[in-house]
């Protein structure tokens, strides 16, 4: 999916519009349709994209150049068997190769997830965060430390310090308690989402921990 760099809202809606002009006049552009999808994902609607994508499908030339997007979409949607048949369709560079493995460690399967990041040719702090995540999801704490600490303070988001909170749990716990609250401040909604996502596995290192004491 191509990143689009949010303006403030009122360019966006302005940019939204042209697309959509655009799309109107030449239906059979593939460009635009990427370009909106792109905008739409972005503001969070995976529902609109999709259908704009479906529709578009019927439309352009070569429907596999939008098979990236509609993936990122159905991703999104919780619909990973479908993510993933069209992820099988085209080139595994390093774009197919991420959404993959995020696909992968939605649907619980790690060591799969696991060996596409691993693939990937250049390790972004986006790539790092996800591999730190997929450690987690194996139980390697130290690894998964290891991997989010090399994510520049200044680049870590509120979950690369819920992650290295939770894999710091057992080893320092008045470090793991700073990471949280770094995490808490970034951003306080994912936090509270985190908070019930990662809740089994911070139960269990809460167990082993005091088994340590």
């Amino acid at each position: 999916m191509k990143k689009a760099n949010l303006p403030d809202q009122a360019k966006v809606d302005a940019i939204i519009h042209r697309l959509v002009t655009a799309i109107d006049a030449d239906p059979h552009a593939v460009e635009n349709y990427l370009q909106l999808s792109s905008y739409l994902l972005e503001r969070g609607s995976a529902d609109q994209a999709a259908k704009l994508l479906e529709e578009a499908q019927h439309l352009v030339a070569q429907p596999t150049m939008l098979s990236y997007n509609l993936a990122v979409c159905y991703y999104m949607q919780g619909k990973f068997d479908q993510a993933l048949q069209l992820l099988d369709q085209i080139p595994n560079d390093d774009l197919t190769l991420y959404q993959k493995a995020l696909v992968y460690l939605k649907l619980g399967q790690n060591q799969k997830a696991l060996a596409y990041a691993m693939t990937i040719k250049h390790s972004d702090n986006r790539v790092k965060e996800l591999l730190g995540d997929i450690w987690l999801a194996l139980g390697e704490l130290a690894t998964t430390r290891k991997e989010l600490l090399t994510i520049p303070p200044k680049a870590r988001s509120s979950k690369v310090y819920f992650l290295l909170a939770v894999a710091t749990l057992t080893q320092n716990r008045d470090q793991s308690h700073i990471y949280f609250k770094r995490s808490k401040a970034l951003d306080p909604k994912y936090y509270e989402r985190a908070g019930s996502q990662y809740q089994a596995i911070m139960q269990l290192l809460r167990k082993k921990g005091k088994q340590d004491d």
